[in-house]
């Protein structure tokens, strides 16, 4: 007989959140734990961006931040990361308006935002914390790390309608 090995543990503590905590309380009523419960670790928003100074267009890249683990999708210094990566925005209920708009479109905090319900692979909804990489939501496998990346290369990275 084949053993077959356990699920990875959810990185994310979701235990003990109050039921359906999004359909029921808008993001500014959220408690710290379920803020961070909403992230579906699909690792998007850790992908480098470029914005047109013209036209203010944000585009991402498959790029990822120097922190982020390419194999979780998860940040490998997450209370740190803002010490350690001068370019990286916390999303909160204080900036949420400035930068919801280059979230990505399937970022949960996003689409509460907008009005719209969890999609059936979030983890919140699945109880699994892979089913947004079994969904191929995340980028999982189809990233660069930015140290492997010029700077000035970065527009050579550009990804079309993945986000």
């Amino acid at each position: 007989m084949k053993r077959q090995d356990p699920a990875p543990a959810d990185p994310i503590d979701r235990s003990g959140l109050r039921p359906e905590f999004w359909r029921r309380f808008p993001l500014e009523e959220l408690t710290r734990r379920e803020w961070e419960a909403l992230c579906d670790g699909c690792g998007k928003c850790c992908l480098l961006k470029l914005e047109d100074e013209d036209t203010g267009e944000v585009v991402y890249t498959s790029v990822a931040c120097r922190l982020l683990d390419l194999g979780t999708c998860r940040c490998g210094n997450y209370p740190l990361r803002r010490q350690l990566v001068a370019g990286c925005v916390v999303m909160n209920r204080d900036n949420l308006e400035e930068i919801i708009d280059w979230m990505p479109r399937s970022c949960a905090y996003r689409l509460l935002h907008d009005g719209h319900d969890l999609e059936d692979w979030h983890p919140l909804i699945t109880g699994d914390p892979e089913s947004t990489h079994r969904a191929g939501i995340s980028l999982r496998g189809r990233m660069t790390a930015e140290y492997d990346v010029d700077e000035d290369d970065l527009e050579d990275h550009v990804i079309e309608d993945q986000c």
